[in-house]
C-alpha cells in the first residue's frame, strides 16, 4: 500500500517511508530534530549521541530508497551533528554532496560565552552526481548582483546572479557578500511577529528559502517529500509552486494544523516573505538610532532573560 500524494501522514517517518514507492520522489527536504533539547509535543529531542546518529542513518537510508535516480535530497541541520550526518550520507549511504550551503539568518540565539548562533547548514545531496535537476537558469532563483545594487553598472547581467561562507557584520550593507550563486544565503528566520508565522511550531522555515530549493531541484508537477513536516511550510511552498507533495509527521496535532493550512492554499498563491531580503531591509544609514537613555531602552535592558526552553533554538555555553 502506497501513501497518498497531496497530504501529510501521521506516524513514524521510517515506518511510513516504507510505504512509499521506491524511486518515486523527485525532491526530499528534511529539517529533522537537531537533538538539542527542543521541546516538541510528542518527540524527545535529547537522545544519546549513538542513538540519534543511528536513527538519522535509518531515516536517511529510507530517503535514499524512495528518491528517483535523478532525485535530490536537501538536509537542514545545526552545528552539533552537521559533520556526522554529512559523512554518513555520503560515505555510508551513497549520496553525493553537491553543495554545503550556510543559511545566515537574523533573529538568532544570543550567546554570552561564544559567538551568537545565527546560521544553520543546508546540505544538497544527489543520488547521481552526473544526472540531477538543478535549474540554474530559472530567473526566480537569481538575485540582483553587486553591480546592479551598488554600482548601477550597465554591464551588469539583467538576470542577476545565482545564491559565501564568510563573516558579515550586516548583510544589508554588503549586498555583494551574499550572492545567489554562492553557498551562504541570507534569509531572516521566521520570528514570532512575522506575518508568515504559522504559530503552532517554533522551528518554521522561511517560504522564500524553501522556494529557492524547490525551484532549483524540481520542476512543475514533480513530487516533493518532507519526512518531518512540522509546520508544513515545505508542503505549502511546493503546492504554491505547482509541485505535487507528500509529508509525514509524528505529531497528530501538527498533522491537523498542517492539513488545515494546506486547505487554504491554491497553486500559484504568492509566497510569504521578502523575495530578496537584501533589497527589502534598510541600510544602516537609513536606520533608526536608539537613545540609550530612553525608557524603552532601559525597560528592555532590565527585561527577563528567556530560558533555553523558551528560545527557538538551544545553544551550548550561552
Amino acid at each position: 500500500m502506497s501513501l497518498s500524494i497531496g497530504q501529510v501522514h501521521q506516524g513514524d517517518c521510517i515506518e511510513l517511508m516504507s510505504q512509499v514507492e521506491p524511486g518515486s520522489v523527485h525532491l526530499a527536504f528534511a529539517d529533522p530534530p537537531f537533538n538539542i533539547g527542543y521541546k516538541y509535543d510528542v518527540y524527545d529531542d535529547r537522545q544519546a549521541d549513538a542513538d540519534y546518529l543511528a536513527w538519522s542513518k535509518r531515516w536517511m537510508e529510507s530517503v535514499h530508497r524512495l528518491l528517483r535516480p535523478d532525485g535530490a535530497f536537501w538536509l537542514a541541520i545545526g552545528d552539533e551533528y552537521a559533520a556526522e550526518l554529512k559523512v554518513c550520507a555520503t560515505r555510508e549511504i551513497g549520496f553525493s554532496c553537491r553543495s554545503w550551503v550556510v543559511w545566515y539568518y537574523t533573529f538568532g540565539v544570543n550567546c554570552t560565552r561564544k559567538f551568537t548562533r545565527s546560521h544553520a547548514h543546508l546540505f544538497h545531496f544527489v543520488k547521481d552526481p552526473k544526472n540531477f535537476t538543478f535549474n540554474a537558469d530559472d530567473p526566480a532563483l537569481r538575485i540582483p548582483s553587486a553591480r546592479q545594487l551598488v554600482y548601477a553598472d550597465v554591464r551588469a547581467n539583467p538576470k542577476g546572479r545565482l545564491p559565501d561562507d564568510t563573516w558579515i557584520l550586516r548583510p544589508q550593507d554588503l549586498p555583494d557578500g551574499f550572492a545567489a550563486d554562492s553557498d551562504t544565503w541570507y534569509f531572516p528566520r521566521v520570528a514570532g511577529t512575522f506575518k508568515e508565522r504559522a504559530g503552532f511550531h517554533g522551528c518554521q522555515m522561511p517560504e522564500q528559502l524553501l522556494a529557492r530549493i524547490i525551484r532549483a531541484s524540481s520542476n512543475d508537477d514533480d513530487l516533493v517529500f518532507d519526512p518531518f513536516t512540522g509546520s508544513g511550510s515545505t508542503l505549502c511552498v511546493a503546492k504554491k509552486l505547482g509541485r505535487r507533495f507528500m509529508g509525514t509527521e509524528l505529531s497528530p496535532e501538527y498533522v491537523a494544523r498542517v492539513t488545515a493550512r494546506l486547505a487554504e492554499i491554491r497553486p500559484g498563491d504568492p509566497l510569504d516573505g521578502a523575495e530578496n531580503p537584501l533589497t527589502s531591509v534598510p541600510q544602516t544609514a537609513n536606520g533608526k538610532a536608539i537613545d540609550p537613555n530612553s525608557p524603552k531602552r532601559r525597560t528592555f535592558a532590565r527585561g527577563k532573560r528567556k530560558t533555553a526552553s523558551e528560545r527557538p533554538l538551544l545553544a551550548e555555553n550561552e
